[in-house]
């Protein structure tokens, strides 16, 4: 089945904004309630391996969507891991 460049675009942008709003949804919450406790530190390290997995395919086979969306992903999963490091240790102050 031909698939129409335009539709592809479209999709992928579509899977790259829902993806990433879960991030920063998380982050607000996050930030706003100065807690991440129900955020498991095992799975942050895993879906972060899987976009840099990700991000090597994407930057393979030049793709823009998956380099920028996964690019993107890893630097807002950063800012969730630091902010669990941070807030996990206020805790135990």
């Amino acid at each position: 089945m031909e698939v129409d460049g335009t539709l592809l675009t479209i999709l992928g942008i579509a899977a790259g904004i829902l993806i990433l709003s879960g991030w920063v949804e998380q982050i607000y919450k996050g930030y706003k309630t100065k807690s991440l406790k129900d955020v498991s530190k095992f799975l942050m390290i895993f879906i972060s391996a899987g976009a840099i997995l990700w991000l090597i395919y994407g930057i393979i086979v030049s793709d823009v969507y998956i380099i920028g969306t996964n690019n993107a992903a890893i630097v807002l999963m950063i800012i969730v891991l630091l902010m669990k490091r941070r807030y996990d240790r206020q805790l135990l102050s």
